[in-house]
Formats: C-alpha cells, structure tokens, sequence
C-alpha cells in the first residue's frame, strides 16, 4: 500500500505537540541565527512554512481548510514569537536584562516599533511569501 493510498487521520492531541514544537523550535532557531548574525533574517520565513506544512503532513493532519488554517497561523506565530524574541534580547542585552525577562516586560507598542525599525521592506516580502508558502503547501 502507497503512502497516498492511506487514509489521513484526524488531528490527535500528538498532532498539536509536534506542530507546537515545530514552530517554537523553528522560532528559536531563527532567533539565534539572528542574533548571530546582526541581522533580521526576514527569509526564514518560507524555511518556517515548509518546516510547519511538513510538521501538519507527519502530524497526520487531513488536508482541507483547516490545515491550510493551521500552517498559516503556525508560520504567522513562528514570525511573530520570532520578532518579538530578537527586539526583546537586543534591547534586554543593552539593559542587562535576560532574553526571558525582557520579552516579558516589552509592551507591544514598543516591540511594534523596534520590528519596524530592523525590518526592511524585503524583509516584509519575505515574511508575505512565507506566508504564502504555508498557505499553498498546507493546502
């Protein structure tokens, strides 16, 4: 029996873990690279909708609507938690704070503005096409 011939189980509770553990490791991932490289890296968006639409299809996740809802909204997370964690450690690092702590304590005005600030307009496209990519490979 080929693997297209199986049929696709619902989403089981295992289903949720690893799309979870996807896109956090996924956001820690680039967050590190990042902070590696001084940059904001707005390409690893389309790496985090093929590792979330490759999380969904190990999850067993029935293809349709919602699965191209959930890849969608797993990228989008990935690049937000993403963001969010690289303005907190660069602006925690000057204030002697922990990433930890300064993600908790950047309010989200702040945090729109640093984003904006390092994000250049190929960023914003990069980040578009991964959203894209999620919708189209979720699918």
């Amino acid at each position: 029996m080929t693997a297209a011939a199986l049929p696709a189980r619902r989403a089981t509770w295992f289903s949720w873990l690893l799309l979870l553990l996807g896109a956090f490791g996924f956001a820690a991932v680039w967050v590190l690279a990042s902070l590696y490289t001084g940059r904001q890296l707005g390409w690893m968006a389309v790496l985090g909708a093929l590792d979330i639409a490759w999380m969904l299809r190990l999850g067993g996740w029935r293809p349709g609507l919602g699965r191209l809802l959930a890849g969608v909204a797993a990228t989008a997370a990935i690049v937000i938690a993403s963001n969010w964690f690289i303005a907190a450690t660069q602006l925690g690092g000057m204030l002697g704070l922990d990433p930890w702590d300064s993600a908790m304590r950047l309010g989200w005005h702040h945090a729109w503005i640093l984003v904006t600030l390092a994000n250049h307009t190929m960023d914003a496209v990069w980040i578009g096409a991964g959203l894209l990519v999620a919708a189209w490979l979720s699918r």
